[in-house]
């Protein structure tokens, strides 16, 4: 039984993932993203605060929205992630939701998640420096 336990733990420990995200998602490409945001501009003010959010459309598929859930940030991909890539495709921001204009799904930018969709909206890492983010995949 000791023998066993360590076999175990070290199984264990080798299938963690390091929180890798799963976007494997047939309507979107993959795009390296590396995207630096000092929230001491003004333009990125506004994400010191709860629920509140900013948008980038520099990097991603169809951009990318920064938001402040109040315990962290999220980064999501603003391209519907339920629908093929075309004109109506790139989400628009409504509170704390954002909004397919292909199909009107509304997704929480504290989840990523639609009720009754497949796909989730496409997520980045957010790492946190002093007041500077780091949105990268």
């Amino acid at each position: 039984m000791k023998k066993i336990f360590p076999i175990i733990a070290l199984l264990l420990l080798l299938s963690c993932d390091g929180g890798s995200f799963n976007n494997n998602n047939p309507y979107l490409p993959n795009y390296p993203v590396e995207l630096q945001i000092n929230m001491s501009l003004p333009q990125y003010s506004n994400l010191q605060y709860p629920s509140n959010h900013v948008v980038d459309y520099s990097q991603g598929v169809r951009g990318i929205v920064i938001f402040n859930t109040g315990s962290g940030f999220n980064a999501f991909d603003l391209a519907c992630p339920n629908q093929a890539l075309s004109s109506c495709s790139t989400m628009s921001i409504d509170g704390i939701n954002a909004i397919c204009d292909c199909d009107s799904a509304e997704y929480s930018l504290f989840s990523g998640q639609s009720p009754g969709k497949q796909y989730r909206m496409k997520q980045y890492r957010v790492q946190i420096n002093g007041s500077t983010l780091l949105i990268y995949n």
